[in-house]
């Protein structure tokens, strides 16, 4: 099949290094918004038995919702399978309602669940996304084929910068996310060759509020690379910095894939407990000012999204790629 890669304008720039990287450039199609705020997409090229693979992030603005963006890309994916595209992957560098995964509170709606259902809905026979906040849920909640990329296949590089020749230690900032730092940890050990400390924060939410002051690992005398999902607000960031500022680590660094920079973010990136916040370009810091947007470091996801490309194309495992799993 031939090889195909459209991205919707909400995604485009992040498209086109993507494509770059897969060897190839994006295929032409065409957005259209009305007056009333309805809107169309469709290729403007033959797709009919061609290999077709969509990118378009899902996070909120900076003009479109999280559900303008998903409607935009279902409504593509429908139309390409109206034009008798062979197969169609949906490339989601960051997957909306991810975090909705499971009911907290009496008849809660499940949306990671609905979107799923919306997305094959449409014919999507494959969905692309990277670190999401829980790979067990993702793959549960969609029936067709999933493959999810992790921070390590990007951010691994940097970390053994940050690491040089002083004691490094890996943090989750909750229980949440143990796994995704522990597996993050043993990578970067098998890259370095020597001990890597681990350390972890409690962490308990309820109405808003966090609670919990639990805190387990030796971080004395270490850089301290604290690993999650997304960085919203910042808080939860800071709140474990400070923590092990207090038990004497020499300083702490905040890594993400995701950095949606909510409110509040603005004085988390101000506060002298992270030295340094690394993230990917999976969502543009267009909610930071340009002076406090040059605190963080970005960088790109898309060679690996292009590699993910290839492989899938080509019929190569996926596990091949750093930190890839299908």
């Amino acid at each position: 099949m031939e090889l195909k890669i459209f991205a919707l304008n909400a995604t485009r720039p992040f498209g086109l290094a993507v494509a770059k990287e897969a060897g190839t450039s994006l295929a032409t199609m065409e957005e259209r918004n009305f007056e009333d705020g309805e809107h169309k997409a469709r290729p403007l090229e033959e797709v009919r038995g061609a290999d077709v693979y969509v990118i378009q992030g899902l996070h909120g603005g900076p003009d479109e919702s999280p559900n303008d963006k998903l409607c935009k890309l279902l409504f593509f994916i429908g139309a390409l399978r109206a034009s008798g595209a062979g197969r169609v992957t949906a490339v989601l560098p960051y997957l909306a309602y991810a975090r909705k995964d499971r009911q907290t509170k009496p008849r809660d709606p499940v949306t990671a669940r609905y979107v799923a259902q919306l997305t094959e809905a449409v014919g999507t026979d494959r969905v692309v996304a990277m670190e999401l906040h829980n790979i067990a849920a993702f793959q549960n909640s969609f029936r067709c084929e999933t493959v999810a990329l992790d921070t390590r296949g990007v951010l691994l590089d940097r970390s053994i910068e940050l690491a040089s020749d002083a004691p490094i230690c890996v943090a989750s900032p909750d229980p949440g996310g143990v796994k995704r730092a522990q597996l993050f940890r043993e990578a970067l050990e098998e890259k370095l060759q020597r001990e890597v400390g681990f350390a972890l924060m409690e962490k308990r939410r309820s109405a808003g509020v966090v609670t919990g002051e639990l805190f387990a690992g030796q971080v004395e005398g270490a850089r301290v690379l604290i690993v999650d999902d997304l960085i919203a607000s910042g808080g939860t960031m800071v709140r474990a910095a400070r923590e092990i500022m207090r038990r004497g680590a020499r300083d702490v660094w905040a890594l993400a894939a995701h950095g949606l920079f909510t409110s509040g973010a603005t004085e988390a990136l101000s506060d002298p407990a992270i030295k340094g916040w690394v993230i990917t370009d999976t969502v543009p810091p267009f909610r930071l000012t340009s002076d406090v947007a040059s605190r963080i470091e970005i960088v790109s996801a898309a060679p690996l999204f292009g590699q993910a490309i290839q492989c899938l194309h080509n019929c190569r495992p996926i596990v091949d790629l750093p930190a890839a799993g299908a």
